[in-house]
This record gives structure tokens, C-alpha cells and sequence, in this order.
């Protein structure tokens, strides 16, 4: 049912005036009532199902009395804070005005369909067509939020509160709606109520909405009423706790909606959430994945991944918390292993998201490239990235920045023969990615701004290092190259001599330009 925002679900096929008319519980359209309204399903019948969806108390006239559900035992004795008496004010203003209002039965005799699946019918189909901006504001502005805070507040079935929440999250993918839902006081503290369920599609709703909220106008408003460290404090457990795929894909989405957010939102809910535990979490959340990677190759488990990754990765150019991510040695020993993991073409983008946040790291903790500086898997892997990146300008620019800095502490070391042999073994291994990379990406530097740029410095200086090694290579005596090639890294002279001719072509800096080694961006 969810949909992303502005996009109507493929289940949202808006279905024939005739076969709403033609089933015999949905009603005809009241003869008095007349919608401004441009669509292929009677407003009538969307009013119809909203009625429907009333409990049956409510309708009556009677309010059952508002129970909560109580937190799990991590979650603390405090409660979402929820104005309930200005909520069911404003409700029973709202059964008041329905009465001669649109949501009035036509039929004093006509009652809400009391079976549990009869209400999940009308409610999926409210669902989908939440999924149209059109419908999605019509039903706005006829009550259906004020219902929905009804339902959710007296439900105790987990599939009804599912629906609820599902449709509300539909709604919030447009703008009108979005807003609507902002100002209906009491909404988002019902929602947010509902994070302590122990039902996971409820949650996997709950979450989904939240996450709709932040990148919008309202997201500040949002915030405010999220950052109680109760609620903040249940969202983790969620992320860390949860074996459902589908749950920790959508709390994690939450979590990195966050760390992208505007910056008032940012400010709200980072520091709470940093002081709380979240990046030992993600990195915890890391080690899982990569190890259930190398041991089961499970598809349905990348995006988890990549998404761990690009949060992260959006913590790590955050001013006030880079310092924590960069000097986390297991993330980065983490990331490494990735990077060398064989076989990326099945989860390219993480290998792609893994390099961009080492490039952020080594910026900020430049001696751990040391570390990895005669790691010849590590060089061989980060090659390997380079024709996934290839739609991705910062990735490749990241790229290109960690074997500056890798390449500036190689030409440093007195490398043995032996050493440098493996060296030059790994690059000409990858000459024709590198060679693609260069050919195919050559406009980057065809402008004087670009070539000022760090980025371009980073790759001169990089192709530099490349040609220092290979000529390195190329000094030593004819018997000890065929010597080092019989003991297993074969090299081949011809591949070195046409590698150093495009990096050289490539290299157009100066050496004054290079002194100071590349200055590279986080990117």
C-alpha cells in the first residue's frame, strides 16, 4: 500500500464510476450533494467509505474511553505526550458538526460494518486512492484525518491501526494533505504513540510516515514532538533489535531521513540520538551485515546495507560529528573489508558508498592510510569500484583521492624489489579500468575552473604515484623483473609502458602545483 511521495502505488488504479455504482455495499451518491472535483471516482462514494470507517460508538454518539499501549520494558515510564483532552474536544466537535455535516448517515438505520474484515476492505481502498493527490486532498477536507485520530486512538487491532497509519502515510506524500495533517491537533502524538506497538507492519507504517514528514516543510514540527529521548530511545531499540527485513529497512530509511535533513531538524535530533548510542549502533548494524555478505549472500540484504552505509556517510561530513565517525578504527576496518570483498557487481553501490566514506574518513584521519598503503587486495578492490562509479562524479573523485593518499605513502617507503613488483602487478592488472576512467571521463578537467579544483588535484597526483611506481619498475635489471615474474605476479612490459604513456598524458600540473600533496574535499 505505501507509496513514495507524489507517485500513486501501482495498486492505485482508480476504478469506474459504474463499478463503484454496481456492488451493492458501496452506496449511490446522495442526490443533494454536489464536488467540484476532477476524477473517475465519485466523491460520494470516497465520503461513503469514510463514514464507514467511523467506530461505531463514535457514531452513536458515545466516546469509549482512550486506552494507550504500554512501552516494552526498555521503554521507559513515560508516555508520548498527547494533549488527549484538547484531542477529544476537538472530536466530539467534530461528531457534533458531523451530524448535519457530509459524514451524517443518509440512513438513520445504516450502521458501520462491525466484522474487522468488512472495515479493512473500505480502508485499503481509501488507501490506494490516498495515493492520488486529488482524492488525497478531498478527503481531507472531509473529515478523513479526524476519523483516522479517532480509530487510532480507540484500535485495539494491530491490522486496523496498520491501515490507519497506512493511509495517513499515503496522504503525507502530498503537500495540502501533508500540511492538513500537521495542524490536526493530536495526530502526530497518535502516531508517534504507535512506535510502541509490538506489530511490525504497524511499525513499518509508523516509521514510513515519519520518514515522509522530514525532508518537508513541516519536518520542524515534526521534530519538536520527536525528540522526547522516550521515543528517540524506542527508535533504536527498533533499529537494533529487529529481525523483520522490511522493519529495519524502514527504521534505518527513518534514521538516515534524519542525518539528511534540514538543519533545524538536524540540530533537534542529532545530538540526542549521537548521545544515545547511534553510531556504536550503525557500526554494530555493519558488522552484522558484511558478515551475513561473506557468509550467505543474501540479495534482499544489500539495500539494508547500502542504506547503514549512506547513514554514516551523512554523519560523516557533519561538522560536529565527523570527528566521532572518522575515528571509529572497526568502521574503517569495516569499510576496508568491503572494499576488498571479490564480486561487487551484486552490491555494487555499497562497494561505491563504502569508498566515497573512506575518502571522508582518510580526510579527517590521514595516518590511517598508512595502514592500508601495502594492502594489495585493499588497491585491487578500490580499482574494482571504478566502473560502478561511473554515473557518480563524487564517487569517482573519492576514488581518486584514496589512491592519492595510498600512492603518497607507497612513494615515501623504500619498497623492496619484491614489494614493488606486486605493486606494479596490481596496476597493470587494472590498466584498462583505469585507462576507461581517463578516456571516458576526460571532460572533468577540460575547464581552467576544474583545473584549480582539488578534485582534479587529487587525480594528477594519484596518476603521479602511478608513474613514480612504474618507473620505479622500469629501473630495475631486466634479470630481476623475469625473476620476480617466474615467483608468481607476472608483469608485462608492454602494459607498463602504455600505462605510463596516458597517465602521463593525463598528469598536466605542475610540479610546483603537487608540492603541497593533494588537498581533497570531503565528497
Amino acid at each position: 500500500m505505501s507509496v513514495p511521495p507524489e507517485s500513486p502505488s501501482e495498486h492505485n488504479e482508480e476504478p469506474p464510476e459504474e463499478q463503484f455504482q454496481s456492488d451493492s455495499h458501496h452506496p449511490a451518491a446522495p442526490s443533494d450533494e454536489l464536488f467540484d472535483i476532477t476524477t473517475t471516482v465519485d466523491p460520494s462514494y470516497i465520503i461513503s467509505l469514510i463514514r464507514k470507517l467511523l467506530p461505531a460508538n463514535v457514531k452513536h454518539g458515545e466516546l469509549c474511553k482512550i486506552t494507550t499501549s504500554s512501552p516494552p520494558e526498555n521503554g521507559g515510564n513515560q508516555s508520548c505526550s498527547i494533549d488527549e483532552s484538547q484531542t477529544m474536544k476537538k472530536f466530539e466537535n467534530f461528531v457534533e458538526q458531523s451530524l448535519d455535516g457530509k459524514l451524517c448517515c443518509q440512513n438513520k438505520h445504516e450502521d458501520v460494518p462491525a466484522g474487522e474484515e468488512a472495515w479493512e476492505e473500505f480502508g485499503c481502498i481509501l488507501w490506494d486512492l490516498a495515493a492520488s493527490r486529488t482524492h488525497a486532498e478531498f478527503m481531507v477536507e472531509n473529515f478523513v484525518l479526524e476519523v483516522l485520530l479517532a480509530i487510532l486512538m480507540i484500535s485495539k487491532s494491530a491490522r486496523v491501526t496498520e491501515i490507519s497509519l497506512g493511509i495517513i502515510g499515503n496522504l503525507a506524500c502530498h503537500d495540502v494533505s501533508r500540511k492538513k495533517i500537521a495542524s490536526t491537533n493530536g495526530l502526530i502524538g497518535a502516531v508517534l504513540q504507535q512506535l510502541f506497538l509490538d506489530d511490525t507492519p504497524c511499525l513499518c507504517e509508523a516509521c514510513r510516515l515519519i520518514t515522509l514528514f522530514l525532508p518537508s516543510d513541516e519536518s520542524v514540527f515534526l521534530a519538536e514532538a520527536l525528540q522526547s529521548e522516550h521515543i528517540l530511545c524506542r527508535i533504536l531499540w527498533i533499529v537494533e533489535n529487529t529481525l523483520n527485513i522490511q522493519l529495519l529497512e524502514k527504521s534505518i530509511s527513518l534514521i538516515l531521513a534524519i542525518a539528511e535533513s534540514k538543519q533545524d531538524v538536524v540540530a533537534i535530533l542529532l545530538p540526542p540520538l549521537i548521545k544515545l548510542g547511534l553510531p556504536h549502533i550503525l557500526v554494530d548494524l555493519l558488522s552484522v551485515e558484511i558478515s551475513k555478505l561473506i557468509e550467505e549472500r543474501s540479495p534482499e540484504r544489500y539495500s539494508i546495507l547500502d542504506l547503514i552505509l549512506q547513514t554514516v556517510e551523512a554523519l560523516s561530513v557533519i561538522d560536529d560529528y565527523s570527528q566521532e565517525i572518522c575515528s571509529n578504527k572497526e568502521l574503517f576496518q569495516l569499510l576496508v573489508q568491503l572494499i576488498k570483498h571479490p564480486d561487487k557487481a551484486e552490491f555494487a553501490n555499497c562497494c561505491v558508498t563504502a569508498s566515497v566514506l573512506t575518502a571522508n574518513i582518510l580526510t579527517d584521519a590521514t595516518d590511517l592510510a598508512l595502514e592500508i598503503s601495502q594492502d594489495m587486495l585493499f588497491l585491487q578492490g578500490l580499482l574494482d569500484v571504478f566502473p560502478f562509479a561511473s554515473d557518480d562524479i563524487e564517487a569517482r573523485s573519492a576514488i581518486w583521492s584514496i589512491l592519492a593518499r595510498l600512492l603518497v605513502r607507497i612513494q615515501k617507503t623504500d619498497m623492496s624489489p619484491s614489494n614493488l613488483h606486486q605493486h606494479v602487478s596490481v596496476l597493470t592488472s587494472k590498466s584498462e579500468v583505469v585507462e576507461d576512467e581517463l578516456l571516458n571521463y576526460s571532460f572533468d578537467d577540460s575547464s581552467d575552473d576544474n583545473r584549480s579544483s582539488s578534485k582534479l588535484k587529487a587525480r594528477t597526483f594519484a596518476l603521479n604515484g602511478i608513474v613514480e611506481i612504474l618507473s620505479r619498475w622500469r629501473a630495475l635489471e631486466d634479470d630481476m623483473k623475469g625473476t620476480l615474474s617466474m615467483e608468481g605476479c607476472y608483469v608485462n612490459e608492454r602494459d607498463v609502458d602504455k600505462m605510463l604513456h596516458y597517465c602521463c598524458k593525463y598528469t598536466k600540473f605542475t610540479a610546483e602545483e603537487l608540492l603541497n600533496g593533494p588537498t581533497i574535499d570531503k565528497s
